[in-house]
């Protein structure tokens, strides 16, 4: 390949990379299915600008998989595999062996034969880990039950790959055995590879405990970081192609280093240094994905190929949503866990090509399962959208109602809080540690059944209703709390309160700062920006560590509170937030509230304005005098 067409391949990518992706994650798709789009669009199928002769740029991509997984690998312990055992062996197990059953089952009744069938059940019971874990992670929900579970069976399938790359050898060696007299020199080569698969095993456990840590030490002591990066990129690519040579998945070696080197002092230097490559070849693995469909055969014979996709979603969801409900996951929780699971690996592309290879797929079926794994990747999250945006609002609706048996009590409160998030669990226990019963009312059924757990009083209820206000006590409580999270949910409640308990002093968190000048155009008298007060206390703690007194500290901070307030309060009499002269002011006021605290520096201090810590005060105005 010439030069100008390598560069001219790369722009190609980049350049679909960044026009679909933000486009995608705009309206709500997701990266990933930005890319496939990006793949689509610039394959052989609509423009044609990058076409089969690009199949080795899908090779070159999967390597953003290998450092997915070693950066996976990364986060684990194995006294945390130990740990999360019951999930990773038990419903990761009983999840590939359940589906990979039902899908051989059902291909052993159609045109393919035994070997076939084996193959095909445990190429379609693996997932996506890229598409699973990217999208839960960008959409935050890696750390929800259904995630954890979704994280424990995707890491279950990766170590399972190398079982089945075995299985896979041994059905190829049956294959070849009904055409080749000599079975003998296969049942050696079979041995064989099974010792140079322990032997490799064996260089990455004993390399990550006893060498690496003397490797990269080394190479930290030269105080290049390329050097580091270099020799990071040289240990993920030496694993995978020894995983490649023994007839392994690289991306499970690499995983295996991972884990090995997970306790290593090194580990974050590594995440650091890999982290970017990982992001963009992982894009550029997708628009592989995307580019590499054969749409003349998908529509040579799309009846077979949709049918076959449904299939293949239909079995996993039933098998997942099954296992989800055996392990008590909530309803809403379930349809996540199983949504996110019911597609194809990518592994599946590898897995496809590996049984190829040795003769136990035919051109045909493997070109139908390669278009199926690829358009269930693709769909997947859409699958996201769909339970999202129709699916979940009912389920959520229906959980609400089942929790709302117990009907909230008018137990005379003075104070009456809307949300217990993050945020309203500390104003929660701030009240109630100095003696202040407060009701408590979230519209979150699973953050209330989840604090219930630690003895929280939490009701169910949207609270924005004027009824249900009624209800938890606004007739005769005197302060409303509103600390939802969603600010339409808190104006809407704010609009509610005024109308109807206009005696209810209101207590209101501000989203960011334009809210915050919002709350004050509506004439709300007490309310915080969520992150300012600890902004504040954070460089607080700064200055003190940058060994300021404490009086000192004291002093800048409320000089500061109390001065953004007071500036904040002029500009929304004068400007709105988009008024280019708002933006003019505020630069100036930084400068002038500088000029502030540093004349206040140098202010003869009082003993009075803060007793507490009058001894610091005092030594400190004697040294500046000395």
């Amino acid at each position: 390949m010439h030069l100008d067409t390598i560069f001219f391949d790369m722009m190609v990518y980049l350049l679909a990379a960044v026009v679909s992706v933000p486009i995608a994650k705009k309206i709500g798709l997701g990266s990933v299915l930005g890319y496939l789009i990006a793949g689509i669009v610039i394959g052989p199928f609509a423009l044609g600008l990058v076409g089969a002769e690009d199949a080795d740029v899908m090779h070159f991509a999967e390597f953003g998989v290998v450092i997915m997984l070693f950066l996976i690998g990364l986060e684990l312990h194995p006294s945390m595999l130990w740990r999360m055992k019951r999930l990773i062996f038990g419903l990761g197990g009983l999840q590939i062996g359940v589906t990979a059953g039902i899908i051989v089952l059902i291909s052993s009744l159609f045109w393919l034969n035994f070997a076939q069938a084996i193959t095909t059940g445990l190429i379609l019971a693996l997932s996506s880990t890229a598409i699973v874990l990217q999208t839960l992670s960008e959409k935050g929900l890696l750390q929800t039950r259904a995630g954890r579970h979704g994280f424990s069976v995707l890491l279950m399938q990766d170590i399972a790959v190398v079982p089945i790359f075995a299985i896979l050898a041994l059905l190829a060696n049956q294959v070849a055995t009904s055409t080749v007299a000599d079975t003998t020199v296969l049942t050696n080569e079979g041995w064989k590879n099974l010792l140079l698969i322990m032997l490799a095993v064996g260089i990455i456990v004993i390399g990550g405990r006893y060498v690496a840590h003397y490797l990269f030490k080394y190479i930290a002591d030269t105080g290049l970081r390329e050097l580091f990066t270099a020799t990071a990129l040289l240990m993920v690519i030496g694993v995978a192609i020894g995983m490649d040579a023994v007839g392994l998945s690289p991306a499970l070696g690499t995983f295996l280093a991972g884990v090995v080197l997970a306790n290593s002092e090194y580990r974050y230097e590594l995440e650091n240094n890999l982290e970017p490559s990982k992001g963009l070849l992982l894009g550029l693995f997708f628009i592989s994905v995307g580019a590499s469909i054969n749409f003349n055969l998908f529509l040579d014979h799309v009846g077979l190929i949709i049918g076959l996709l449904v299939l293949l979603i239909c079995i996993k969801f039933i098998v997942l949503f099954v296992l989800g409900r055996i392990f008590k996951l909530s309803t809403s929780q379930n349809l996540l866990f199983t949504f996110s699971l019911s597609q194809a690996g990518e592994f599946g592309f590898v897995l496809v090509a590996f049984a190829s290879q040795n003769a136990i797929y035919d051109e045909f079926t493997s070109g139908i399962l390669l278009i199926v794994i690829a358009l269930s990747m693709l769909i997947t999250p859409l699958l996201f959208i769909v339970n999202e945006r129709f699916i979940l609002p009912r389920i959520s609706h229906k959980e609400a109602k089942e929790l709302q048996q117990d009907s909230i009590v008018d137990e005379g409160n003075p104070v009456i809080m809307a949300g217990f998030g993050r945020f309203g669990m500390v104003l929660g226990r701030f009240l109630n540690a100095n003696g202040i019963n407060t009701t408590i009312i979230d519209i979150n059924p699973h953050n209330i059944e989840y604090l219930k757990k630690f003895g929280y009083k939490i009701y169910y209820g949207d609270i924005t209703q004027a009824d249900m206000l009624k209800a938890a006590g606004a007739l005769k409580a005197k302060v409303l709390v509103i600390v939802m999270g969603d600010r339409q949910q808190i104006d809407k409640l704010i609009d509610v309160a005024v109308k109807h308990f206009p005696h209810l002093k209101l207590v209101v968190r501000a989203v960011d700062v334009a809210h915050g000048l919002e709350l004050a155009n509506k004439k709300i008298e007490s309310f915080r920006q969520e992150t300012f007060d600890s902004a504040v206390a954070l460089g607080s703690d700064a200055l003190r560590s940058l060994g300021m007194s404490n009086y000192r500290v004291h002093r800048a901070a409320t000089t500061f509170r109390h001065l953004d307030r007071k500036f904040m309060d002029n500009l929304r009499q004068r400007y709105g937030m988009n008024d280019p002269h708002f933006i003019m002011e505020t630069r100036k006021f930084s400068e002038h509230i500088e000029n502030i605290l540093l004349l206040q520096q140098k202010h003869p201090y009082n003993e009075m304005d803060c007793a507490w810590d009058t001894d610091s005060m005092i030594t400190e105005e004697k040294e500046n005098q000395e």
